[in-house]
């Protein structure tokens, strides 16, 4: 999954409970995959233009999800940026900045609204040769809250699941009366290990993207991995990182994406109207915003 992968779990089997999720994330990683050419979603991918193709449930429920919220107005996220992501490559040992020329073709090839769905087929139509679905911005939540789902299940009574920032607890993390766990919030352009700042979280998800996490440098100028849809370009914000605190992963990936790369004070009064959602910034000055809800969570 391109990531480091932290799992914890208290069970009575927790060896075959591992092995279990090990073997459950392999799996999620072929379906939803855009980098690997045997992928669920490649199967989508390489039909553009020619024909729908039927795809598991999951798979489906995510492409929906992520189309609704891509066509969204306002929205930066948009699962339909394929082109301009395996374009750019940033991440990757052949990333390049494309020519300007480049960037404004591809932008015509990543229309949501392209993206034909069949509930009763549960088949996807990309309806455009060169269309690419990615979804990057939305896989490790939906994939975390399938973990979930299966860790409750399965009668765990406690758990972490990481999935490279991306960070989701269940139950306690104490049998004492301190059930809350501490979960750190990276200092932007620091180590794995070094927290800015810290969430009290029980029974939550906790998201964050940061422009730090993959860049490329090309003579002068520095590029990020966050693409702004509209302009297929690296995202301009004043945010160095926003984190995302929801019940269900997914939404924390819906809400990083959709609004990183609008300015610190629009987010956090977006997140103030959410219910259910709520969120932290720091900004490139290293100051630090939060929306209301999460002031009685932080520990500095």
């Amino acid at each position: 999954m391109g990531t480091v992968i932290d799992l914890m779990v208290q069970h009575e089997s927790p060896d075959s409970v591992l092995d279990e999720m090990v073997a459950r994330l392999k799996e999620y990683e072929h379906r939803f995959s855009a980098n690997d050419a045997s992928s669920e979603l490649m199967a989508i991918n390489k039909n553009a233009g020619i024909q729908p193709v039927a795809v598991h449930p999951d798979l489906y429920q995510l492409i929906k999800i992520g189309k609704q919220h891509s066509c969204s107005p306002n929205s930066n996220l948009n699962i339909a940026i394929g082109p301009l992501v395996q374009t750019w490559r940033i991440g990757f040992a052949d990333a390049k900045v494309p020519a300007t020329e480049e960037i404004q073709l591809l932008l015509r090839k990543t229309d949501p609204h392209k993206i034909v769905l069949n509930d009763t087929k549960q088949s996807v139509f990309l309806s455009e040769p060169g269309m690419l679905i990615d979804l990057g911005s939305l896989a490790k939540g939906f994939i975390a809250d399938l973990l979930i789902d299966y860790l409750k299940r399965t009668g765990v009574s406690s758990a972490l699941i990481n999935l490279g920032g991306n960070v989701v607890v269940l139950g306690p993390a104490h049998s004492d009366e301190n059930r809350d766990w501490k979960i750190g919030i990276r200092q932007p352009g620091s180590s794995r290990t070094q927290s800015m700042i810290a969430l009290k979280v029980f029974n939550q998800s906790i998201v964050t993207s940061g422009i730090y996490e993959r860049s490329l440098r090309n003579g002068e100028q520095t590029y990020h991995h966050i693409l702004d849809p509209h302009t297929g370009y690296p995202i301009e914000t004043d945010v160095a990182s926003l984190t995302i605190v929801s019940e269900q992963s997914v939404d924390g990936e819906i809400w990083t994406t959709r609004l990183f790369g609008k300015m610190s004070e629009e987010i956090i009064h977006t997140l103030n109207q959410l219910d259910g959602i709520d969120g932290l910034i720091i900004t490139k000055q290293e100051k630090i915003l939060y929306s209301n809800a999460l002031e009685s969570k932080i520990i500095n």
